[in-house]
């Protein structure tokens, strides 16, 4: 008899309970590298099982930092369907797999009407790209959806590992544990504002949410799990902000991350929202302090 783990509980296995969601750690500047490569071991040696790039990154980005470490996984968070054609998907999948086995995971999703001129029938696109990526050998263990609503969570379960849901809370996380299912992957996306004082950290997180509620997809998928429209004015309501952030003390962060994982999910994916407005800044010393708390 075989030894060898179930693939989805593989994948938990690899990544662990933590990972870093970052923006940051995805670019196309190949003076760069280094700095993302030397952001990307220290992750790795803080105890983070996984990177999450976030916008609409591509293999290609996971490529500095899969070279950078030993152990870490890589995974895009997400790959535009309408950015990439699932045959350019399958063939830097391919790519960067021969050189490093097991390291990259594909996090696809459909994205938003705002920013895709081709956005038409999101799901059944989506539906048609993992038939595509099918025949062209992505194994479907080595792919998850950032799946919102009931279907796509149906989805990522029949075709995928599983969901890397963005901009939820943990009682979102615990409706996607019950579609899913015990076996695949819940790996849920989770906002950090390292400040204890409330005012100011509801501003700093108020400021970033902002972007994100003009986009129909988290709003409609927030007022599906009990939000109102109160809620989503003025960049969010206190409720809405404290669902879908951990703030405050060392303590209260913790507690809140350990809301998710009470709910179902099997790894975080934690980004640190610190309010300097550069996206592109990587927040290393946040990271520090973060694993730290974690620990």
């Amino acid at each position: 008899m075989s030894d060898a783990l179930p693939v989805s509980d593989a994948l938990k296995q690899s990544i662990g309970r933590y990972g870093i969601w970052s923006v940051a750690l995805r670019s196309e500047d190949p003076s760069g590298r280094t700095e993302l490569a030397e952001a990307a071991a220290e992750l790795e040696q803080l105890g983070y099982g996984a990177v999450w790039l976030g916008g609409s990154s591509a293999a290609r980005h996971a490529v500095p930092l899969v070279e950078a470490t030993s152990t870490l996984t890589v995974g895009t968070s997400i790959q535009s369907i309408w950015q990439y054609e699932a045959t350019e998907s399958a063939a830097a999948f391919a790519d960067v797999e021969s050189g490093h086995p097991g390291r990259f995971v594909l996090g696809l999703g459909v994205s938003h009407a705002k920013l895709a001129e081709q956005y038409r029938r999101p799901y059944s696109a989506l539906v048609a790209y993992l038939d595509a990526l099918d025949k062209a050998g992505v194994p479907a263990e080595r792919r998850v959806l950032a799946a919102l609503g009931p279907r796509t969570l149906e989805l990522a379960r029949d075709r995928s590992a599983g969901s890397i849901p963005y901009l939820v809370t943990a009682e979102h996380t615990a409706r996607a544990r019950e579609i899913l299912g015990e076996t695949p992957l819940l790996a849920p996306e989770l906002k950090v504002v390292l400040e204890a004082d409330p005012t100011r950290a509801r501003a700093l997180a108020r400021d970033y949410l902002a972007m994100y509620l003009a986009l129909p997809n988290y709003t409609n998928n927030f007022l599906r799990n009990g939000f109102t429209e109160d809620d989503l004015k003025d960049g969010g309501s206190d409720r809405l902000v404290d669902a879908v952030y951990a703030w405050g003390d060392d303590e209260a962060i913790r507690a809140r991350i350990d809301t998710f994982f009470d709910a179902g999910a099997d790894h975080v994916a934690l980004q640190v929202v610190d309010g300097n407005g550069d996206r592109n800044a990587l927040p290393r010393e946040a990271w520090r302090r973060l694993a730290g708390l974690l620990a």
